[in-house]
């Protein structure tokens, strides 16, 4: 996650709803009319029948309140508005109380194509459709119960697992891949990179993802792709945290990225 960002919270009213502008609105419809084909185009199945089922408004942005009331009755989780950057501690918290923390804000026309920090657009595009299928949301929520039991020092490896699935992940589907992730179902310039071929893309292994560092402000150099969904619901029922103990006995690949400048 980014340590800063140019970004202020919208702080919602007593009943959970905030008062988006016009113009926030017409972003997030902008972006919805650009990313819809594309999405339908790259993504995978199982994203695609989740944007379906959560049927975000097009025209607006949606409000936490109502996505909470749909996600509910699907799969127990809500939405919880938050600023756009929290410690970890807290995230892997709400997770494992099936609670998504949303960045309430919505990025401007300036940073439309890529946002380095997440949105609302990210948070709610990109993150709720997986949240429908209650598969998905077991799998976020083991991943944040391990992390409300590990220590501090062990948070850095332990969202990577969620890095290049929930929010990075591919799959295959037929003789291709497919976007999973969140972070490429909200990004205008990474979903078309993420499936074009020219990415390095190495098979999901769970320790070998633990030891792969990435960067937030580039698109991914690389990606994991998913043979199957039953491997990756299936790590929701491992030891993530005794995974992440024998990751660091074995060390930090290295870095598939220059280094940022200062």
């Amino acid at each position: 996650m980014p340590k800063s960002t140019k970004y202020l919270a919208k702080l919602p009213d007593a009943h959970g709803f905030i008062d988006y502008t016009a113009e926030e609105d017409a972003v997030w419809r902008d972006l919805y009319a650009m990313q819809a084909p594309q999405v339908a185009r790259h993504s995978a199945q199982p994203y695609l029948d989740g944007l379906a089922r959560i049927a975000l408004p097009q025209d607006r942005v949606p409000q936490c309140p109502e996505i909470s009331e749909r996600l509910g009755e699907m799969t127990g989780w809500r939405v919880e508005p938050v600023p756009a950057l929290i410690p970890f501690g807290r995230f892997f918290g709400m997770l494992a109380d099936r609670t998504f923390p949303a960045a309430s804000f919505m990025r401007s026309r300036e940073d439309f194509d890529y946002i380095e920090e997440p949105d609302i657009f990210h948070e709610l595009f990109g993150h709720t459709p997986l949240l429908t299928d209650p598969r998905f949301a077991a799998f976020s929520q083991a991943i944040g119960a391990a992390g409300r039991d590990a220590d501090p020092k062990d948070y850095a490896w332990l969202i990577r697992l969620y890095w290049f699935t929930i929010e990075f992940g591919l799959m295959r589907e037929g003789t291709g891949v497919k976007a999973l992730g969140s972070g490429l179902a909200s990004s205008p310039e990474e979903l078309e990179w993420s499936v074009s071929g020219q990415p390095q893309y190495r098979p999901f292994d769970i320790i070998d993802i633990l030891r792969t560092p990435y960067r937030i402000d580039i698109p991914q150099p690389i990606y994991f792709v998913l043979e199957d969904l039953d491997t990756l619901f299936a790590a929701a029922e491992r030891d993530l945290l005794k995974d992440v103990a024998q990751a660091q006995r074995l060390g930090l690949h290295a870095p598939a990225y220059p280094p940022k400048a200062a």
